[in-house]
């Protein structure tokens, strides 16, 4: 022990005793707090375990510091049972006690042999200490500022160890349900852009377990500008990427089943839109033939066949479902169903298209029979120079081959002829003319 005087002023019997109840309520504080480190779930776990990567490197600083703490608290118990012994001499201390006990409580008077104040590995460059002394004020900070940290660790790595493996396991168990059920409908790896990717997530969990469960400080986030041990979250980007990884896959298994249950009135509407196209496309070329028998001097567009492709498409399509590949069926359906649909609109344009001259001769007609159904409401029925035209224009609409350009020429003088002969007349009159009446 040291000789030198004591620190400052020497306490009295009353300071020494506070001192010592206040030292013994952190002396229990202490020990209640080591032992509940040692008991600790994450402290027991790290001990167990075959860690890797950075959980390796940091228990390993973290154990040495446990044991450090250890150390330190013996040490400071020492230092605190010789203070109680020498008070416990005599029921009123002496100056001599007084100064001893103001040594003991307030001076560098705990010495601790060997080890480093942080509980590293001890540096092999520099000098070792092979002793250290402090106050006990200064031993209880060291002791603070060692648990924080070992602390910091053993629960940082019991969170993780209580989040991940679970939620993986859970995921691992869907996983296995989905590849069932993917198996079921025949999508399989090497088969399916989905049973590859449900082998890639499978692969997934599987490592990422392992790596958690040995290294769980490397899914630790801590919490920015927190002091507090253990203060932050496990992060989850790799699960939570695997998680929507199979949330796809189920989706498309999804819609696989669909196809199962729903393929042969699927495969019925198929054949009903393409029959219909069938049928547009031959109404369309009948019309072509009665078009260029009828019209002359007009340009009809050629109509093209049946689309054989697509009935080879659906004719496979058949073939999958009776073979229940699911899988291939999916996808052909959805493609067969777009194209379809184009097929029906192609066909109706392409009559469309190729009616148009007998749509406008028709229009001719009408407006024929419509000026002569007015000019006869006005009594002009007999006019000669109406019917003459009328009948030109009728011949041309009514004969075939029908030249449109021709008849459209003859309706129109025809409509003028109308609108002349409709124009109200203004009576001869000798004398001068009273217009005020006019409009």
């Amino acid at each position: 022990m040291s000789v030198a005087g004591p620190p400052g002023p020497v306490m009295d019997r009353d300071e020494v005793d506070r001192a010592l109840v206040r030292l013994d309520a952190e002396h229990e504080a202490i020990e209640t707090s080591l032992l509940a480190l040692q008991d600790h779930a994450g402290r027991r776990l790290l001990e167990g375990a075959r860690l890797t990567g950075t959980t390796h490197e940091r228990w390993l600083g973290t154990e040495a510091r446990i044991t450090l703490l250890w150390t330190y608290f013996d040490a400071y118990a020492g230092a605190l049972n010789t203070a109680r012994e020498v008070r416990e001499r005599r029921r009123w201390p002496n100056r001599d006690d007084l100064l001893e006990l103001t040594r003991l409580l307030r001076g560098r008077s705990v010495t601790v042999a060997g080890g480093s104040a942080s509980g590293a590995a001890p540096s092999i460059t520099g000098p070792a200490k092979l002793t250290e002394q402090f106050t006990l004020e200064e031993l209880v900070a060291r002791m603070n500022d060692l648990y924080a940290h070992s602390l910091d660790v053993v629960v940082a790595a019991d969170a993780v160890w209580s989040a991940l493996p679970a939620r993986i396991d859970l995921l691992a168990a869907e996983l296995q349900r989905t590849r069932q059920l993917a198996h079921s409908v025949g999508v399989r790896p090497g088969e399916h852009p989905s049973g590859d990717d449900l082998e890639r997530i499978t692969q997934e969990l599987t490592a990422l377990r392992e790596q958690v469960v040995s290294d769980p400080l490397a899914f630790w986030q801590p919490t920015r500008g927190s002091s507090a041990p253990g203060g932050g979250r496990p992060h989850t980007d790799r699960y939570d990427h695997a998680a929507r990884a199979l949330e796809d896959v189920r989706r498309e298994i999804d819609a696989v089943l669909t196809v199962r249950q729903d393929a042969e009135a699927r495969l019925g509407k198929l054949r009903d839109v393409l029959s219909r196209a069938d049928r547009t496309l031959a109404e369309a070329r009948s019309a072509r033939g009665e078009v260029l028998a009828k019209i002359a001097a007009s340009e009809v567009p050629a109509v093209s066949g049946p689309p054989t492709a697509l009935q080879e498409q659906l004719a496979m399509a058949a073939d999958y479902r009776r073979n229940a590949q699911w899988h291939r069926l999916s996808p052909l359906l959805e493609s067969l169903e777009e194209k379809a649909e184009d097929e029906l609109l192609r066909a109706r344009e392409s009559l469309t298209a190729v009616t148009a001259p007998l749509a406008v001769r028709a229009e001719l007609r009408g407006r024929l029979d419509a000026y002569k159904a007015k000019v006869a409401r006005h009594g002009l029925a007999e006019d000669p120079v109406l019917i003459e035209r009328y009948d030109a224009a009728r011949r041309m609409l009514w004969s075939a081959p029908c030249d449109l350009r021709v008849a459209e020429q003859a309706v129109l003088r025809y409509q003028q002829a109308a609108a002349d002969a409709l124009a109200p007349r203004v009576p001869h009159q000798s004398g001068p003319t009273d217009r005020r009446g006019e409009a």
